[in-house]
């Protein structure tokens, strides 16, 4: 049943090229909206706390301060509305999953940058 479904998303679903990124990058994330009749092109900009998933049901979620509250945005892969994804910096971070992020504040909430 795993290789059915693998086959069909492998053939169907259309797919968009990304740089690569992972937990802890610092990534603004292009995405269109669209309002009435009219369409825009938003950006997210902030860290990415997890990858989940695989093939076409991919997400990632991306964290960002607003003011001195929280944001999280959870995007998927495959979304039709995503336009485009730059890498700002990449993160040094010892988990692939990140959840602690949400509790640092200030000087804490700082990840070590990896100098290419």
């Amino acid at each position: 049943m795993d290789a059915l479904i693998k086959f069909v998303e492998d053939e169907f679903v259309s797919k968009k090229e990304f740089p690569e990124f992972s937990a802890g990058d610092t990534i603004t994330v292009y995405y269109e909206i669209k309002e009435g009749e009219k369409t825009r092109t938003q950006f997210f900009r902030g860290v990415v706390i997890q990858r989940r998933g695989s093939g076409s049901t991919e997400t990632f979620t991306i964290r960002k301060m607003s003011g001195a509250f929280g944001v999280e945005r959870i995007f998927p892969i495959n979304m039709p509305a995503l336009q485009e994804i730059k890498i700002n910096k990449k993160g040094k971070v010892r988990r692939a999953r990140i959840f602690y992020f949400r509790g640092l504040t200030g000087k804490k909430a700082r990840i070590k940058e990896v100098r290419k």
